[in-house]
């Protein structure tokens, strides 16, 4: 099949790649004119996934209409902020069958929609059954590197899964389904708020039980928030739940533990946000995670102090103090 890929990050240029190597003819989109002929010319992303060679069939251009035209799967991996505009610029030129998959992850500040939202808001009526989204424990330079991950791709359709998988699911990269997109989607937006968590107390020295305590705390807010926006509570337990939140809490390679790291370890937020290099969705989802907790009437206290040490610079051990002074209740409550 031939497969379209919109941005050229480090998440798209992995799962670009990933589809060339099934033998797809591929295209990737950058914004960039000159760092797509780049890429092209050297044939690797050496500002990303420096030293990850791109297969034959893999080609980067900074024309969207050619990049999208005649694809039967279209993969959006820009950052959340920007999937509004860029995926409305080709609603238009967008056409019945080919299948829309979001590897974007986040929730949109102002709206609060997930991005199977955003898209079925700036895409014609007809196209929302070929929606689809991508979640699971995925660092991209180990796609890249072709090393042992398995995902899920969900979606309304079953066949709009099955065409995703098609594209994707070789080598040792293993594609599930799923019907819970809802799930999938909110599962992959806010463990990148907790991987923020979980940075903070790793960097502020704080030990793996209180990591641990994290991780399985901020898995039950999630599937709070998950289940009062119509998620099936068993799609957390699985590859864009726990799997994920897992990798990202814990992995060297998490931009959004990194953040929290420094946090931790006494950096402003903008001193490590320009240290980093890339887009950290948790730094803008830890903002719009809280607000939608709040209109949902959800508990989040783990997300709300994450908020509060970006947005309100609040101190870590003042954070740690109102989470752990908080009243007594059952754990299943």
């Amino acid at each position: 099949m031939r497969c379209a890929v919109i941005g050229a990050g480090s998440w798209g240029t992995a799962l670009g790649m990933q589809a060339a190597r099934g033998g797809h003819e591929t295209w990737m989109w950058d914004r960039d004119a000159d760092r797509a002929e780049r890429m092209e010319a050297q044939r690797e992303n050496r500002r990303y996934l420096p030293g990850a060679s791109f297969p034959p069939t893999l080609h980067v251009g900074n024309d969207l209409d050619r990049v999208i035209d005649g694809a039967e799967l279209v993969i959006t991996a820009v950052p959340s902020p920007h999937v509004r505009a860029v995926v409305g610029s080709i609603a238009g030129k967008l056409r019945p069958g080919q299948v829309i998959c979001s590897a974007s992850k986040g929730i949109e500040v102002g709206t609060l929609e997930t991005m199977e939202q955003v898209l079925d808001e700036v895409l014609p009526a007809a196209l929302h059954g070929q929606v689809t989204a991508l979640g699971g424990p995925s660092f991209a330079k180990e796609v890249a590197q072709g090393l042992p991950t398995a995902v899920v791709a969900a979606g309304r359709e079953s066949w709009a899964c099955h065409v995703v998988a098609e594209a994707l699911h070789n080598g040792f990269f293993r594609v599930y389904s799923s019907d819970d997109i809802v799930g999938v989607e909110i599962g992959a937006a806010l463990k990148n708020v907790l991987a923020i968590a979980c940075g903070v107390s790793d960097g502020a020295g704080l030990g793996t039980n209180a990591r641990a305590a994290l991780i399985t705390r901020g898995l039950a807010e999630i599937t709070r928030v998950a289940v009062a926006r119509g998620a099936n509570p068993l799609t957390l337990m699985g590859l864009a739940g726990l799997g994920d939140l897992v990798l990202t809490c814990t992995g060297d390679l998490s931009r959004n533990r990194r953040v929290g790291l420094g946090l931790g370890q006494g950096q402003t937020l903008a001193a490590v946000v320009e240290g980093l290099g890339q887009v950290a969705e948790g730094v803008v989802t830890a903002r719009s995670a809280w607000a939608l907790a709040q209109k949902l009437g959800v508990d989040m206290p783990i997300g709300e102090q994450v908020y509060r040490m970006l947005y309100e610079d609040k101190p870590v051990y003042e954070a740690l103090r109102d989470l752990s002074g908080r009243e007594r209740r059952a754990e299943r409550d």
